[in-house]
């Protein structure tokens, strides 16, 4: 790997993706939509406000819970409960999730809407007619026939207004993260009534995030074939809406996401917002109907998941959800992103361990650019070789750059060497790496996933530090001295690497150069694990390939 090309490939890449970001990626916000949506929106400005009071207290979470009568529910992955006051969805856990790899209490993600960190999805029917009492949050719903929730038994909630209409719930939950609730009103009056279906997931605070470039941690949404992905810091600023015919709509965290997927079939004007607390909600557009002794029913799911690829892939295609698949942040380069993953992962059922999945990859991607390496390969050989004379003249010409550069070119000619031909096989790595970077970072598959010896995690950074002899020292060191064993052993095979390539001529670029390795130990000590053994092995592969060819291409030259 010529280092002179990394940092070319480094340089153009990096402008590549902020050209990009810069040019191509449309701003999610109203702003940007035209004229058409825009005036859409405001004919249905019409429909009936969700309900926005509430009160947050200073209280611990437990005491929040205990504020309301509640019905739990488990399956096989997630625990917690409903609160009958609201009828409110406030209270999850992941049973397979731990917060830390050393510590056994699990990953909880819902709270209490009065709870400071309460984070809650609820929904029902609103109306714009003031003389009907309507299901909110301070509503006490009853239980009828079953008193826990499980993957085999729904439960059923009611509540009846002053006027004689009621309302029910039937939720069930399945196996994994979805709850599907069908919700009906009842009328025994002789009156008719318009009624709009909403669901709202409510945030009272931001939460800790990476609040990296590379993810997005927010309110998100695809509506009608169109990515909606808005910061926190964004809606704080400006509200969102938009109407769609199909989609979803949600809140995302690195490796959770809680979602609403609208009745289907129906048009939907969906809102991100925040008035003390963030909103992701949708109301349908059209009302329905309730005739006097009538009812009305209407269905819509809530996935609260753990974001696995398969889970995620698997509610996508079984319940019909468009573009599902991009709650998990695969990015612009999700062409090469997913079907990444999809390699890991096939090794990883193949092998048992991630690390060799990762190490068994980087072979398969060494393979798949073998013939364009070997060229490259070739080509610095024969820069290598022809060294002595780029000297020679250097020296003979070091008065007259103009009549240097015409020498070299024509020494290139006659040789048939092209200079750049070894930036080639780096400029179509790099996408590679940045892909295989974010599959490391995004992926819960990869979390808390051992590889062997010291490394019990492939996402976080190798936890050893070169400056206590990787613990063989009784001291611990700083987290910006924590340049763990696998870096250094990455920087070590880049500095071997950089030996069998063309020396600088300039002296000043050599002294550069040869601090180039170092430097980048330093800069990916912080880097996943698994992406800096990724590296390693890549620049040991590459070494063993660029050796083989040299040998021959000196071979050929000596005959």
């Amino acid at each position: 790997m010529d280092t002179k090309n990394v940092i070319a490939a480094i340089a153009l890449s990096s402008a590549v993706i902020v050209l990009y970001s810069l040019f191509f990626i449309p701003e999610q916000t109203l702003k940007n939509q035209d004229l058409t949506e825009k005036k859409k929106i405001e004919q249905n400005s019409d429909t009936p406000s969700l309900d926005q009071s509430e009160t947050v207290k200073n209280i611990s979470r437990d005491e929040a819970l205990n504020q309301s009568k509640r019905i739990g529910f488990e399956n096989n992955n997630i625990k917690g409960s409903i609160s009958l006051k609201g009828a409110s969805i406030d209270d999850l856990t992941f049973k397979n999730y731990k917060i830390n790899l050393n510590d056994e209490k699990k990953v909880t993600l819902l709270g209490p809407r009065t709870f400071s960190e309460g984070y809650l999805i609820e929904s029902g029917f609103v109306t714009n007619d003031k003389n009907i009492d309507i299901p909110n949050s301070e509503t006490e719903w009853s239980i009828i026939g079953n008193d826990k929730l499980t993957s085999q038994s729904p439960i059923k909630l009611a509540w009846t207004n002053n006027q004689g209409i009621t309302f029910e719930k039937i939720i069930s939950l399945d196996e994994k993260y979805l709850f599907n609730i069908k919700q009906k009103i009842i009328n025994k009056t002789n009156k008719k009534y318009d009624f709009y279906s909403y669901g709202q997931i409510i945030r009272n605070q931001i939460p800790d995030i990476t609040d990296f470039y590379i993810l997005h941690e927010g309110l998100i949404a695809t509506l009608d074939d169109e990515l909606i992905e808005e910061d926190y810091d964004d809606i704080q600023e400006k509200k969102f809406t938009k109407i769609a015919q199909k989609g979803w709509l949600g809140i995302g965290d690195k490796y959770w996401i809680t979602s609403l997927i609208p009745p289907r079939n129906k048009e939907f004007k969906t809102t991100f917002d925040y008035k003390d607390k963030f909103r992701a909600n949708f109301i349908t557009t059209k009302p329905q109907l309730l005739n006097e002794k009538g009812s009305i029913e209407e269905e819509l799911q809530i996935i609260v998941a753990a974001k696995r690829v398969d889970v995620i892939d698997g509610y996508a295609e079984s319940l019909k959800i468009d573009k599902f698949d991009l709650v998990i942040d695969w990015g612009f380069l999700y062409f090469i992103t997913k079907p990444l993953f999809f390699g890991i992962d096939y090794f990883f059922k193949l092998l048992g361990n991630y690390g060799l999945a990762i190490i068994a990859i980087t072979i398969c991607i060494r393979l798949a650019f073998f013939p364009l390496a070997n060229f490259s390969f070739r080509s610095m050989a024969k820069m290598k070789a022809l060294q002595p004379e780029m000297v020679r003249l250097k020296e003979l010409h070091k008065n007259d750059k103009m009549k240097l550069q015409q020498e070299m070119m024509s020494l290139y000619k006659k040789e048939k060497v092209n200079p750049m031909s070894g930036c080639l096989p780096i400029l179509v790595q790099i996408p590679v790496f940045f892909a295989l970077y974010k599959v490391l970072f995004v992926t819960i598959e990869m979390r808390q996933m051992p590889f062997y010896g010291w490394i019990q995690d492939l996402s976080e950074r190798d936890p050893t530090s070169i400056f206590n002899l990787f613990g063989l020292l009784p001291y611990d060191v700083p987290s910006f001295l924590v340049i763990g064993a696998w870096p250094v052993a990455m920087g070590v095979s880049m500095w071997v690497q950089q030996k069998l390539n063309p020396a600088p001529t300039d002296a000043m670029q050599a002294k550069i150069f040869m601090f180039f390795p170092l430097f980048l130990t330093v800069i990916l000590a912080p880097f996943p694990s698994g992406l800096v053994i990724y590296w390693t092995i890549n620049n040991i592969l590459t070494m063993a390939q660029q050796v083989f060819i040299m040998k021959r291409t000196t071979v050929k030259t000596v005959t």
